[in-house]
């Protein structure tokens, strides 16, 4: 099954938490905090959303950080990922 986003969403696939600090000290489940960095998995259209034309500038394989508490997670085939709109979106990370 695929998931194909609609109008100005994007589908995000989170990436894995960290399980130890720098220091070496090993985080339980509880204390991982869900990393806000995401690699883009499928774009939508975009077009005209409430009256404003808009150009999706992200493109799938981009690395991106995302605002803490966007969008909406969804698990789909064992695999969890995060549908947001463009504007949930911070910044691409460059290599």
């Amino acid at each position: 099954m695929k998931l194909v986003p609609l109008a100005d969403r994007v589908v995000l696939k989170q990436s894995t938490p960290e399980e130890k600090t720098k220091s070496g000290i090993i985080l339980t489940s509880q204390t991982q905090e869900k990393p806000q960095q995401a690699e883009v998995v499928a774009v939508g259209p975009g077009g005209v959303i409430d009256g404003k034309e808009v150009t999706m500038t992200v493109k799938v394989g981009d690395k991106v950080i995302f605002s803490k508490y966007a969008g909406n997670e969804v698990k789909l085939d064992e695999e969890e990922f995060i549908i947001v709109k463009q504007s949930d979106i911070l910044a691409v990370v460059e290599d």
